[in-house]
C-alpha cells in the first residue's frame, strides 16, 4: 500500500469527483520494467553508463477518501516522476537567459500520475468526447486560462511544423460561475514551429498553436490559444518564453565541465595513438615531426568532439499537463433545443 493525497481537483465533465489533498491509497498491483526515460540533465558521456531500463510499479486499484466516504477507483499508471511548473514570464519582461527553471514550482516528492475509472465503467476514449453547447451563447474573455493535458508526445527533434496536437480539458472553464468548456473538451492544435537541437550545445526549440474547440457533434469553434505553464519532469531543462515558445536551456556548468574533460582525454589519446602509428610506420621520424603531428591530430580530434556536441531537446510526453491561455475572445453558440 502507498499512501499519498490527491495533487489537484479530479472532475467528470462539471462534476467534481475529489478534491485537492483528499487522502489516497494505492495498491501495488506489480512490479514491471520499461525503458528509462531520456534525461537531459547530463551530457551523453554520463548518460551512456546508466541503466537503459527501470522498475516501476504498477497500480490496478485505489481508495479516495473525499467528504467522509471512500471512493474506489479502477486506475492504470501513467507516470511517476518529480515535477515542476514552468511558466511563462509576461510579455514585454525580459528573460533570463538561463536557469530560469530555478524559480519554478518544484515537488519535492514523486508525483503519480494515473488514468482513474469507477467500478462498472467502461474507461473512456481521450480523443472520443462530444461536449454539449451551453444552453446560451457564451463569451470567453481574451486572458482566460484551461488547465489541459496533452493526448500524444510532441519534441523539438521528433515534431515538425503542421504536426496536429490534441489536448483535453482536465478542470472545468468558468465565466461568472457557470461552466462553459466541461472537463472532457477537446481543444485540436498544431506544431507551428520546432527547431532540433543543434552543433556547437545549440538547444532545440517548439512552438504550439491551439486553433479550435471541438463540441457538439463534431462542431468546430476556432479559437487562438497559447501555452503559458507546463507541468514537466523537474530534471529537465526547458523554459517557456512570452510568445508559450518551449526552449531548451543552455548547458550549465556541470554539462560544461564534463564536456571539457572528455575533450582533454580525447585529445591525449588521440597523441599518444599518433605517435605510437607514425613511429611504427615511419622508422626515420625524428621526435619533434611526430609530436607536431600527434598535436595536431589531438586538436583536429578534441575540435570535432566539441563542434559535434548537441544542445538540448525540448520534450512534452503525453499526458502531460499544460496551462494555455486564450489569446483572444471566444463565443460558444448556444446549444440547439429541439
Amino acid at each position: 500500500m502507498i499512501e499519498g493525497t490527491v495533487a489537484e481537483d479530479v472532475y467528470s465533465s462539471d462534476q467534481k469527483i475529489c478534491a485537492a489533498g483528499d487522502p489516497v491509497h494505492l495498491t501495488v498491483d506489480r512490479l514491471a520494467t520499461r525503458r528509462r526515460t531520456h534525461n537531459d540533465h547530463w551530457p551523453w558521456v554520463i548518460t551512456v553508463f546508466t541503466p537503459r531500463h527501470e522498475k516501476y510499479p504498477l497500480f490496478a486499484s485505489a481508495i479516495v477518501s473525499s467528504d467522509g466516504r471512500d471512493l474506489p477507483l479502477q486506475v492504470s499508471t501513467i507516470s511517476i516522476t518529480r515535477v515542476k511548473e514552468v511558466r511563462a514570464p509576461a510579455k514585454g519582461q525580459k528573460v533570463p537567459n538561463r536557469h530560469l527553471a530555478d524559480d519554478a514550482k518544484k515537488s519535492d516528492t514523486p508525483v503519480v500520475t494515473l488514468e482513474a475509472t469507477l467500478p462498472g465503467n467502461p474507461p473512456e476514449n481521450p480523443g472520443s468526447a462530444a461536449v454539449a453547447l451551453p444552453l446560451a451563447t457564451v463569451t470567453l474573455p481574451a486572458g482566460t486560462e484551461a488547465k489541459v493535458v496533452l493526448l500524444g508526445s510532441v519534441s523539438a527533434s521528433g515534431s515538425h511544423p503542421g504536426d496536429q496536437v490534441q489536448a483535453r480539458v482536465v478542470q472545468p472553464v468558468l465565466v461568472n460561475s457557470h461552466v462553459v468548456l466541461p472537463e472532457g473538451t477537446l481543444i485540436d492544435g498544431a506544431v507551428i514551429h520546432s527547431k532540433a537541437p543543434r552543433t556547437l550545445s545549440r538547444a532545440g526549440a517548439l512552438l504550439l498553436n491551439f486553433t479550435g474547440l471541438k463540441l457538439q457533434a463534431g462542431q468546430i469553434t476556432p479559437i487562438a490559444a497559447s501555452i503559458t505553464e507546463a507541468q514537466i519532469d523537474q530534471r529537465s531543462h526547458t523554459r517557456i518564453d512570452p510568445e508559450g515558445q518551449l526552449l531548451g536551456e543552455r548547458p550549465g556548468k556541470a554539462w560544461m565541465l564534463i564536456n571539457a574533460g572528455v575533450t582533454s582525454g580525447i585529445a591525449k589519446e588521440a597523441d599518444d595513438g599518433t605517435q605510437l602509428v607514425i613511429e611504427a610506420i615511419v622508422s626515420t621520424a625524428t621526435d619533434a615531426s611526430t609530436a607536431g603531428v600527434a598535436k595536431i591530430a589531438a586538436t583536429c580530434a578534441s575540435a570535432v568532439f566539441m563542434l559535434t556536441r548537441h544542445g538540448r531537446d525540448v520534450v512534452i510526453p503525453k499526458y502531460s499537463e499544460l496551462t494555455i491561455v486564450f489569446d483572444r475572445p471566444v463565443t460558444v453558440g448556444a446549444q440547439s433545443k429541439h
